[in-house]
């Protein structure tokens, strides 16, 4: 494994661990992939649902929450610490501002097209900027954009193929679509992103989300050209992951044939695990009757189904009548909950098992 370079930020398991919300990834897996030499995320979504402080409003503790989570990541690593932000939230541009403030070493964001992230920057800041794509023609255009407007490319580039957990960057025909398939993408946004690189003098490593769930898994897609690998789902069935043990146990329990696309309020499609909330929202029981937090710019209370922060709180909580469990394709291979130095133990092992046989094969 050659260590994943983020700016001049060194990498040394080549993984970054998926930000999960709401309340999935906080500061306790965050801090504790951080100190495995991943790169630990937080995810931003939906924090002023977890720290309330009835002087604030839900915007407001989103801030403070935020602001929190970083702290605490910080005393409990000194490894490297991200925060997922998505386009769409309404408190966005309030969000990434905290972040740097906070001076968290990397800005992650996708949920729409990041195109002016790199105007948070300040004078004397370290941040790194990573932006999401689901093809190569998102990553020339924010590449392209950023160094027009900025003068600035991305530290890294997020490759999230059809096969991830959460919110897709895919029309519903193409999810099942091979010629979608991260195996596809990677080399197409590779080959984009080196040229741009290049004439610029700089590095842009891309980094493979959705699907990758073992070490195996990693050796395979970084062979087509991914520096580095983004790893949400199986990160959940850890011992420091911030969700509740009935959400895990939703995650072991997940079969191949309870994991769904879903309509997400957000205006995408959403792969998550089938739930009796879901079951009600398919057969049209489910309505809000208010915006409680107008979380989401694209969402439209008047023909949502259900407020989307709300059902993930519940979701977290382990409350499954009232939310779901967004969840990757490979959700039904977690069969046990362990520690993620463990974790991160193992997919070195499987890495360099599936690596030996290759080898074994070739002589």
């Amino acid at each position: 494994m050659k260590a994943l370079n983020i700016g001049g930020l060194k990498v040394p398991s080549c993984i970054v661990q998926g930000g999960m919300g709401v309340g999935i990834s906080l500061s306790g897996l965050a801090s504790a992939v951080a100190n495995e030499g991943g790169v630990g995320v937080i995810s931003a979504a939906g924090l002023g649902l977890l720290h309330r402080e009835p002087s604030k409003n839900y915007l407001e503790n989103c801030i403070s929450g935020l602001r929190r989570e970083i702290r605490i990541s910080r005393q409990k690593s000194l490894g490297i610490i991200g925060v997922n932000i998505m386009v769409a939230l309404s408190n966005y541009d309030d969000l990434v501002r905290t972040s740097i403030e906070e001076g968290v070493d990397i800005v992650i964001s996708g949920a729409g097209l990041p195109l002016d992230l790199p105007k948070y920057l300040t004078p004397g800041c370290k941040t790194r900027l990573i932006p999401i794509v689901s093809s190569a023609r998102a990553a020339a255009l924010i590449c392209n954009k950023w160094l027009a407007n900025f003068n600035y490319l991305p530290d890294a580039i997020i490759v999230e193929g059809p096969k991830a957990g959460g919110h897709l960057g895919f029309k519903l025909e193409q999810i099942f679509d091979e010629n979608f398939a991260l195996e596809k993408l990677i080399p197409e946004v590779v080959a984009v992103v080196n040229d741009i690189a290049a004439s610029n003098g700089k590095e842009i490593p891309v980094i493979a989300a959705g699907g990758v769930y073992s070490g195996a898994d990693m050796l395979k897609i970084m062979r087509l050209g991914a520096s580095g690998v983004q790893m949400g789902t199986r990160f959940v069935t850890t011992d420091e992951c911030d969700a509740s043990l009935e959400f895990k146990q939703a995650y072991l329990d997940a079969k191949k044939e309870d994991v769904m696309i879903i309509k997400s309020p957000v205006g995408m499609p959403g792969r998550a695990i089938k739930s009796p909330f879901l079951d009600e929202v398919i057969a049209g029981k489910r309505q809000p009757k208010t915006c409680p937090v107008n979380c989401i710019r694209t969402c439209d209370i008047s023909t949502a189904p259900y407020c989307i922060m709300a059902s993930l709180a519940s979701a977290l909580r382990g409350n499954f009548n009232r939310g779901y469990a967004f969840a990757g394709s490979n959700v039904w291979r977690t069969n046990k909950i362990v520690p993620v130095k463990e974790l991160m133990e193992t997919i070195k092992q499987e890495y360099y098992a599936y690596l030996k046989k290759d080898e074994l094969i070739i002589c």
